[in-house]
């Protein structure tokens, strides 16, 4: 018999936030203190520089979000891209306070909500369409945050996902677990 999953939007919106805030936390805590700061060319943003504009959006787009516009009139995005903390706790407190803003305004929503209007920049979104492009908007940085990582890592970098050659381990790890728990489902 299929098993029927009942689902929130919310929650599974806050599920996958938190994936990304982890696989960029895992992937941080791979590189030197002073490799947080590398920019690789002019063109380039350093992973700290990274933190601070993610931070920076979070925090207009979360902060009163059902009641205000999520580009909040003091940001300053493009002061977001020079001078980051300067030191890796910085950069951290940074990135916590961002995730912050978002998770305590996603906690304060409900299903309900999800069809209501917000403005970002004037422009009218759902809210359901509203946390689509923050989702998208942050696993683009944190895929460049942990492209600099491994790159950074080398040798040293720790896979975040299935390692290369593994596929088929995985694959056959999962299928045991589902069988598994489908053994003891009543």
């Amino acid at each position: 018999m299929p098993v029927k999953f009942m689902t929130s939007y919310r929650e599974d919106s806050a599920a996958v936030f938190g994936y990304y805030k982890k696989l960029a936390e895992r992937a941080m805590e791979q590189v030197a203190d002073q490799e947080l700061f590398v920019v690789l060319d002019e063109e380039m943003n350093s992973i700290a520089i990274i933190v601070k504009h993610m931070a920076g959006n979070m925090r207009s787009r979360w902060t009163d979000f059902l009641s205000s516009d999520g580009e909040k009139p003091d940001r300053n995005r493009d002061s977001e891209f020079v001078e980051p903390p300067a030191t890796r706790e910085g950069v951290m407190k940074m990135w916590e306070d961002g995730w912050s803003c978002l998770f305590a305004a996603l906690e304060a929503l409900t299903d309900a909500d999800m069809s209501r209007t917000v403005t970002i920049r004037g422009e009218a979104h759902s809210v359901m369409q509203a946390i689509n492009r923050q989702i998208a908007h942050y696993a683009y940085h944190v895929g460049q945050l942990v492209f600099l990582a491994k790159h950074f890592a080398g040798s040293r970098w720790e896979t975040l996902s299935v390692a290369r050659g593994k596929s088929e381990e995985f694959s056959k790890g999962l299928r045991s677990k589902v069988q598994g728990e489908e053994v003891e489902s009543p």
